[in-house]
This record gives C-alpha cells, sequence and structure tokens, in this order.
C-alpha cells in the first residue's frame, strides 16, 4: 500500500468536491494552516469522525498527540463500541 502525497490528495479532493484542483488545494492549504495557527496557540484541534490533535507539554518539550475517533478506530479494528 503506497501512500499518497498532498497533490494526490487535492486531486481526490477537487473530484469529491467537483471542482478544479486549485480550488481543492486553497482549501486543503487553509485548513492546514488554521489547524497549524491553533497549534501555534497551543489549542487542540478535533476533526469529527477523524480525531483530536493536541500539544502536550512536558518537562522542557511539547509533545504532539493524537487520539482518533471512534470511525477511525472501526476502520482499523481498534473499536468494537462503533455503530456507523
Amino acid at each position: 500500500m503506497a501512500d499518497i502525497n498532498d497533490k494526490e490528495l487535492a486531486v481526490l479532493l477537487a473530484k469529491r468536491m467537483n471542482t478544479d484542483e486549485t480550488t481543492a488545494r486553497a482549501w486543503m492549504d487553509g485548513v492546514f494552516e488554521e489547524i497549524y495557527e491553533q497549534f501555534q496557540d497551543r489549542r487542540g484541534v478535533s476533526i469529527r469522525n477523524f480525531g483530536r490533535f493536541f500539544l502536550r507539554s512536558g518537562a522542557s518539550t511539547w509533545v504532539f498527540k493524537f487520539t482518533p475517533a471512534q470511525r477511525l478506530k472501526a476502520l482499523f479494528g481498534w473499536s468494537n463500541t462503533y455503530k456507523g
């Protein structure tokens, strides 16, 4: 199984949104920049049906954490409670 890159993701998003790749790329860039800015403000970001991204501070470091949503856990067989 191969990973997809941001260009390929933009193409797929454009098809899903029935728009052009430039518009899809602008939305992607906007979403990721906004998430980045929230992290700069030391705030977490929760994305429904995907999960929560957050920072946790340690003694002298910051740790990036991700807690997957039940839907994502179910996709990988990590959850037996998700009803879909």
